[in-house]
């Protein structure tokens, strides 16, 4: 009879152990092992490796004993990349232009801020041209067609369908959307076999099972297996498959890491709950550009597509002192970003630091090179930090803006408008060249703005003429400073 003994499995690694430890010895993560029962019974391989046969015993074999299933690279034949549109630009500039037949795509974000909705609406134009399996492992079909038909009571026809629909099921297109609501693994793998749908997606992968392990869902082992198996026979019939993932509450995806190494993208769906747009961003994209962004604003119809999302990211354009404006590039796309700067007289030993947007040890690094290159006395005031909209700008090419918003709250001065800033600052005071500035300058002409202060030598003075934007270049920040501000900020107040 067979015995079962307990494992202890780290759910960030995966790896497993005999006894329980509060720190993974592989990873080096707290707290993530929990216990597995496993059977010490030796299973049955089916997918043994059969003894190599001799030299030419193989029917076909080439000289010398080399396998037959090789290929020179050369020979082997390119077949023309369709890909599938979503319906919604913004997902398919996230995914490089499409989803691509036969690939894995994994969803993660935060529970509640709109990936099932996401997928629906994408469900509803996708059904309108080619079929499509939602396999919902979270919900009942019920609850699914509840949301569905408010989606399509309350949304906008996307572009490939008809506008005025009269109910769900009149809407041209569903037939071709079948729903399936199912945990088993082995089910949810016979109706793929049986529909052989072009576009299939799993709501969510966590909550399938494998009868075969005795782990619960959401365990590492059961995780890697379902999608593992869901890979295989979606690379086989050459089926698009959307997985949804899980995050963990320090916001990165739950699971093994070899989930992520499996799926050909990796989509992260960003959103400030107290704001409406959403960002769906791409971390990992075989077949695209990784660090795309596209927007999305969450409204009572479901999301809606963000063709404009600098003006998401703009303030009042009333002037205040502290504020400048900056272009951040996400991947191919240029956003014209507010940034909003308090500096105020500390009343501590030690002044306070605050970052919201941006990297705290980031705007520690410009406040110490103001306070040695410009001899203004940062050390003894407060500083607070925020990017309009609820951004995160993770780029250097915003440390100028962030020093001409500091600078221009501690003088209490407002920069002119029309004005944008764009440059690296060194820890020696001097501006470096940032990339893509003819993309950023392209898009602050497109707003209106009239200035441009870029680090000197960029090259862009032909380019700033033609779209009718002044130029200000700059070697060092002090010359930035001045030019943007009109007055020199190493000057003692009045």
């Amino acid at each position: 009879m067979a015995k079962s003994h307990s494992v202890f499995v780290c759910t960030s690694c995966g790896a497993q152990t005999r006894q329980f430890f509060g720190k993974c010895s592989s990873c080096g993560s707290w707290n993530t092992l929990i216990e597995q029962k496993q059977s010490s019974a030796p299973a049955a391989d089916s997918r043994r490796r059969r003894p190599v046969a001799a030299a030419g015993e193989l029917t076909g074999e080439l000289a010398g004993g080399r396998p037959k299933r090789s290929e020179p690279i050369h020979a082997v034949g390119e077949r023309p990349l369709q890909r599938l549109a979503s319906g919604y630009a913004e997902f398919d500039r996230v995914l490089g232009g499409g989803l691509v037949p036969g690939s894995l795509v994994l969803l993660g974000g935060d529970p509640g801020i709109g990936k099932s909705t996401l997928l629906l609406q994408s469900c509803r134009a996708m059904a309108a041209r080619t079929s499509v399996l939602y396999v919902s492992a979270e919900e009942s079909a019920q609850q699914v067609k509840l949301r569905w038909r408010r989606l399509a009571e309350m949304g906008e026809s996307p572009p490939e369908l008809p506008e005025a629909q009269e109910s769900l099921e009149q809407a041209p297109g569903v037939a071709d959307l079948q729903l399936l609501a199912e945990t088993d693994l082995e089910l949810v793998l016979q109706e793929l076999e049986s529909l052989r749908p072009a576009v299939a997606i799993i709501d969510s992968i966590q909550a399938l099972h494998d009868a075969e392990l005795g782990s619960a869902p959401g365990s590492v082992a059961q995780v890697r297996e379902c999608a593992a198996a869901l890979a295989r026979i979606a690379k086989r019939q050459d089926t698009a498959l959307l997985l949804v993932g899980h995050v963990t509450k320090e916001g990165a995806l739950a699971g093994p890491k070899v989930l992520e190494h499996l799926v050909d993208a990796v989509l992260t769906f960003e959103g400030d709950r107290f704001a409406s747009h959403r960002l769906l961003r791409a971390v990992k994209n075989r077949f695209g550009a990784t660090h795309e962004l596209g927007v999305f604003e969450m409204r009572d119809r479901g999301l809606a597509e963000v063709s404009n999302p600098s003006e998401l990211f703009l303030g009042s354009e009333e002037p205040s002192a502290g504020t400048a404006t900056i272009v951040a590039c996400e991947g191919t796309r240029p956003l014209v970003v507010e940034l909003q700067a308090l500096v105020s007289t500390t009343s501590y030993a030690s002044p306070r630091r605050s970052a919201t947007g941006i990297a705290a040890n980031r705007l520690h690094q410009i406040l110490a090179v103001l306070e040695k290159h410009l001899g203004l006395p940062l050390s003894r005031f407060d500083c607070y930090l925020a990017v309009a909209g609820g951004l995160e700008v993770e780029e250097p090419a915003a440390d100028l803006g962030v020093a001409a918003a500091v600078v221009a709250s501690y003088r209490d001065l407002c920069l002119p408008p029309g004005t944008v800033l764009v440059g690296e600052l060194g820890l020696g005071g001097q501006l470096r060249a940032v990339g893509q500035l003819e993309l950023r300058l392209g898009e602050a002409a497109r707003l209106g703005f009239t200035r441009a202060v870029v680090p000197k030598g960029s090259g862009m003075a032909k380019v700033a003429a033609g779209i009718g934007l002044q130029l200000l270049e700059a070697g060092t920040v002090a010359e930035a400073l001045v030019a943007a501000l009109g007055v020199n900020p190493a000057e003692d107040r009045d």
